[in-house]
């Protein structure tokens, strides 16, 4: 005699199989909720998309080899760094350019960006003519006090001028060349190190004398120029825990550092703060300088 199950245990049976199956969709669906919020929230929080802007530090060019070393090029390097730039695909870019891309703006897909510290006037009587040469850009930071001294002087000498008023004015007017900040009188190795705070030093007549040096060269490079600086170049690289809050509460846009890395710049406009450079030396080839050091390609 066959046992056949009863109509309430068939019914019992039923419904258990009905709960595992949405216990089981239940779980399903959840995990699928999880899965997509957590990719929502990988992609929520992966960091913004940039462009890796390479930046060159160049102080002085000569033609004297005797002078040639750590700050000092010949002409002959310098137009072979514009000319392997352009061969390998780079465009140069001023520092209005990065802060136009974090508006918003666009860049060239190589761009590269070229800067001389302190304002000789070998920059104006050997790069321009060169830069002009091959339609390129760079950014000048002059010195400001000198800048001031060589405009009453007149002064011209190739070995240890620094470019005046009038000079500044006509490469800026060019558009080839942006003129920033590097200090008025804060480009010293004695008592304090460049912008940074002294030791002992109270931090509120740091940013007194900090805010004074830097505002007196916005005011002079603004009297003369049209326009004051968007950026702030550290003389020597040297920063202190609060400067970068003093100088950005002065409304710089960007600074440059002696740090050598290539930055990264996004949308976001604090990228534009600590970006590195690579000081370029002579006695090395343009290629061995660009792709072995800075690793371009």
């Amino acid at each position: 005699m066959r046992m056949g199950l009863s109509k309430r245990t068939q019914k019992k049976t039923l419904y258990a199989l009905v709960r595992v199956n949405l216990r089981a969709l239940g779980l399903g669906i959840l995990a699928a909720v999880l899965s997509a919020a957590a990719v929502f929230t990988v992609s929520a929080m992966a960091p913004q998309e940039g462009v890796s802007i390479p930046i060159v530090m160049y102080h002085s060019i000569l033609k004297d080899e005797a002078r040639h070393g750590k700050y000092v090029i010949s002409p002959a390097e310098f137009e072979n760094d514009l000319l392997y730039l352009q061969e390998h695909g780079y465009t140069t870019i001023l520092i209005q350019d990065l802060i136009n891309y974090t508006q918003g703006g666009s860049l060239p897909e190589k761009p590269v960006l070229l800067t001389f510290d302190d304002g000789y006037y070998n920059n104006y009587f050997y790069a321009f003519p060169i830069a002009k040469k091959y339609g390129c850009k760079f950014v000048i930071s002059p010195i400001v006090k000198h800048t001031e001294a060589y405009s009453e002087t007149g002064e011209t000498n190739a070995y240890y001028s620094h470019a005046t008023w009038e000079h500044l004015k006509e490469m800026a007017d060019s558009g080839l060349v942006e003129i920033q900040n590097h200090s008025y009188d804060m480009h010293k190795s004695k008592g304090r190190l460049g912008v940074k705070q002294k030791p002992g030093e109270p931090d509120e007549a740091y940013r007194q004398v900090l805010t004074s040096d830097l505002t007196q060269a916005q005011d002079a490079i603004a009297a003369h120029l049209g326009a004051p600086p968007t950026a702030f170049v550290y003389p020597f690289g040297a920063v202190s825990q609060s400067t970068p809050e003093i100088v950005k509460a002065l409304g710089f846009s960007a600074t440059l550092t002696c740090r050598e890395i290539t930055g990264v710049v996004t949308r976001d406009p604090e990228s534009l703060y600590g970006l590195g450079r690579f000081l370029r030396v002579s006695g090395i080839s343009s290629r061995e300088f660009f792709k072995e050091r800075m690793k371009l390609s």
